[in-house]
This record gives C-alpha cells, sequence and structure tokens, in this order.
C-alpha cells in the first residue's frame, strides 16, 4: 500500500499510540486510523504468506487474503475481551489464508501435496524445520533414504490422506504451516489438549507411513 505524501503527517499522528487505541479509532469510522493500521500490518501480512502455497494463485493472491483477515480483525477486535490486537490479527490473517487454501482445494478437489510440503520450512523460508523434523521416531543415518523420501512424496502425502482423520488433517495443515496448540484450538473450537491428542496421532501415523515406506515403496 502506497502512502500519500500529504497523508504522512496524518498518519505520525498513530505512530506513539497504542495499537489498541487506533483499531477504537479505526472503528469509529476514522478513515486514516484504519490506512495506518493495514500499511504497519502489511510486512506480518506478508511474513505470513511466505510460508503457504496454493496452486493456481501467486503470492499477491495470498498477501491479499491475509488482508481481508487483518481487516477483519479490525473489525472484530473487543478490548474488553482481548488484551493484545497482534496476537489477535496474527490468529485471524492465519485463519484467513488457510481457510481459503481449504475452500480452494476442496472446489478444485487439488490433492494435499499441492499446498503441503514435508520437506518445505514450516514457518518461514529461513527455518530449518520441516515436517520430517517433527516425526521423532523417524530416524536415519543413510542419505539415500532421505532423498527416496523426496521422490515419493507425493504418494507419502497421498498415503496420509488416506490414514488421518479430518480433525487430524485439519491439525496438521494449521500447524505445518506455523499455527500454535492455542490458535488452532481456537480456530476449530477445540480444547488445547485435543489439538495436542490430534497431533500426537498424526505423529504416530507418519511415523508408520515412514517405517512402511522404508521397508515396501524401495
Amino acid at each position: 500500500m502506497q502512502l500519500e505524501l500529504h497523508k504522512c503527517l496524518e498518519l505520525s499522528t498513530y505512530e506513539f499510540m497504542e495499537d489498541e487505541e487506533i483499531v477504537e479509532a479505526a472503528k469509529n469510522n476514522d478513515a486514516i486510523a484504519l490506512e495506518y493500521l493495514m500499511y504497519k500490518y502489511k510486512s506480518i501480512v506478508k511474513g505470513k504468506a511466505r510460508s503457504y502455497y496454493l496452486i493456481g494463485a501467486d503470492k499477491e493472491d495470498i498477501i491479499q487474503e491475509g488482508m481481508i483477515g487483518l481487516y477483519k480483525a479490525i473489525r472484530d477486535y473487543d478490548r474488553d475481551k482481548l488484551t493484545s490486537f497482534r496476537a489477535f490479527a496474527e490468529i485471524c490473517i492465519t485463519r484467513q489464508i488457510i481457510t481459503a487454501i481449504k475452500t480452494a482445494t476442496r472446489q478444485k478437489h487439488i490433492p494435499l501435496n499441492s499446498y503441503i510440503s514435508l520437506n518445505r520450512p514450516i514457518y518461514d523460508e529461513d527455518s530449518d524445520r520441516t515436517l520430517l523434523d517433527i516425526i521423532s521416531g523417524f530416524k536415519t543415518s543413510d542419505p539415500e533414504e532421505l532423498m527416496i523420501s523426496r521422490e515419493d512424496l507425493n504418494l507419502m502425502e497421498r498415503k496420509m490422506e488416506e490414514v488421518l482423520s479430518e480433525l487430524e488433517l485439519e491439525v496438521l495443515i494449521s500447524y505445518v504451516n506455523g499455527m500454535s496448540y492455542q490458535e488452532i484450538a481456537e480456530d476449530l473450537d477445540r480444547h488445547v489438549k485435543s489439538i495436542d491428542n490430534a497431533l500426537q496421532r498424526v505423529k504416530r501415523k507418519l511415523e508408520k507411513i515412514l517405517e512402511d515406506k522404508v521397508e515396501t515403496w524401495a
């Protein structure tokens, strides 16, 4: 979002205000306050968008979904119930992006491997952590086995779709895309313990898939 020069002084008014105060102003039809928040948080939206991929869409489409999530956060934020606007905004941004991905894949019948990869960073492009790192039970010292796992990634992800329940798949997608247990619980309207249990089941099932792969897929 490009800022017009004549608005710079108006926008600078908000630099020393708390975000929660600016949100209240935006909710009271202060267009400059709304623009300031959208500009300020766009870098966060872009950061989250880097962690997602949707076939048939470019990065700007994902960013736009994130901006919609940000707008909804401003619209729905209740200072009496929530302490931090930033935390609420990050949840709304992530939720909007994931919802858009889920909707698009359902409509187009796109397989899981179009938007999730076992070998991609979980949180951002600079992260070294992948889903394979999460699966603590899978150990290998043979680089060739890791090479095979990449070659057979599509088959492994199809097997994941077969063995994971709808809840487990939703939890996995959300977790791989950087959401915390608390955020996933809020998004799915479940207790944090339920999310933890689901992810533990996912880990066990993925470990079994990888073990079977080593034994029979070669």
